[in-house]
């Protein structure tokens, strides 16, 4: 398998998946891995058709991974999304997307020779929102996230009450502290920064996302450096005790993926701390 030939992780968890390598490139151990969750009623093989978005990323070194999101029903038909939540009993599309995505990149690992942990996850809508929950339910070490459009769902990291000062917080993500960008446009209603309720579930408040990130990454709630460069306006936490950045930006477009968002976010994630 490989380019537009479907790639198959079987098993209760399986799924399937698209990866392409760059046709060029210096040597098999300079790749990374970049992951692309497609939006809702997307798919892996859509993905492909950016090929704009396919030719960035091979000329920065990337090997890149379309996932399938899971079938399910959605307003009288079948479709693809990616649920983004934590599920118990049935969850939406009958798997575990977490266990699923990891499959992928171990097979893709193996298969390219290649370290997961340089591995940028991202995405874009309900692909963002899959970036984001990967991010803080998997234990698997990560290069960055790159959500666009799209944060963490209900519901959310428990509550964590310390009894000794009587102070309510979120518990931090699982998955660890990350270094993350989050990209997001000002006047987006599709993905409103507050979030919205949509029948049995609901988008979180970007910020109280961007609040459990700082929280599991060591970040003050103050960010160290904001910037003001058209089309973004850009909020950066760099000094967090884990030693990983968090970066948002918001854009003044609605729901979309603005211009040089790929190099927005990943010029952060490759950034030196400091």
């Amino acid at each position: 398998c490989g380019g537009r030939i479907a790639c198959t992780i079987d098993g209760a968890d399986g799924g399937t998946f698209y990866v392409v390598e760059p046709a060029v490139h210096s040597a098999p151990t300079s790749l990374k891995m970049f992951v692309f969750f497609h939006g809702h009623n997307g798919s892996g093989k859509g993905v492909l058709r950016n090929r704009r978005l396919i030719r960035n990323l091979h000329q920065q070194g990337y090997v890149v991974i379309a996932p399938d999101g899971p079938q399910f029903r959605f307003n009288n038909r079948t479709t693809r999304g990616w649920a983004a939540r934590r599920e118990t009993g049935n969850p939406r599309g009958g798997r575990d997307d977490i266990i699923f995505v990891e499959n992928v990149l171990k097979a893709v690992a193996t298969r390219y020779n290649l370290a997961i942990e340089e591995t940028v996850v991202s995405g874009f809508s309900s692909g963002g929102s899959m970036a984001w929950h990967f991010s803080c339910y998997s234990k698997l070490p990560l290069g960055g996230v790159l959500a666009v459009a799209g944060g963490l769902r209900r519901p959310l990291p428990g509550i964590r009450f310390d009894a000794a000062s009587g102070a309510i917080a979120r518990s931090p993500c699982p998955g660890g502290p990350r270094k993350l960008v989050h990209i997001h446009g000002f006047t987006d209603r599709q993905v409103p920064l507050e979030g919205r309720r949509i029948r049995s579930w609901h988008q979180v408040d970007v910020f109280e996302g961007l609040a459990i990130q700082r929280m599991t990454n060591g970040c003050s709630s103050r960010p160290d450096t904001t910037r003001v460069v058209p089309p973004y306006w850009c909020r950066t936490w760099r000094r967090c005790s884990s030693g990983r950045a968090i970066q948002l930006c918001l854009h003044p477009g609605g729901h979309g993926m603005p211009k040089n968002w790929l190099l927005q976010g990943l010029n952060h994630l490759n950034a030196k701390p400091g």
